[in-house]
């Protein structure tokens, strides 16, 4: 599934950078103007926050982690900038917990 995903954010991304290539425009002007290079910069991030939702599920179920729902949930209504370092950081307690022979909680 991530190298399916990785496929898809090449050749979304690379759509719109070709057209800013072939269109001669201003990459970084276009994100204030609506150019191309918003739906490049609308691509990159939709296929970078779909593989992070996936890797939410799939590591936290992998380590037994609860309420996986809520990461996912909370990115839609703050961002996930914010949930998906939350997660990682969860992550690292529970993998430590798990070093020091912990029970689940």
């Amino acid at each position: 599934m991530f190298l399916v995903l990785a496929i898809v954010g090449l050749v979304g991304t690379w759509t719109y950078n070709v057209i800013a290539i072939i269109e001669r425009n201003d990459f970084v002007g276009d994100w204030f103007n609506n150019g191309p290079a918003v739906g490049s910069l609308t691509t990159d991030l939709l296929i970078m926050a779909i593989a992070g939702c996936a890797f939410i599920v799939i590591e936290g179920r992998r380590l037994g982690m609860r309420h996986l729902w809520a990461y996912i949930a909370f990115s839609g209504l703050t961002a996930i900038a914010f949930t998906f370092p939350l997660f990682l950081a969860n992550r690292e307690r529970r993998l430590a917990a798990l070093a020091e022979g912990v029970a689940p909680s």
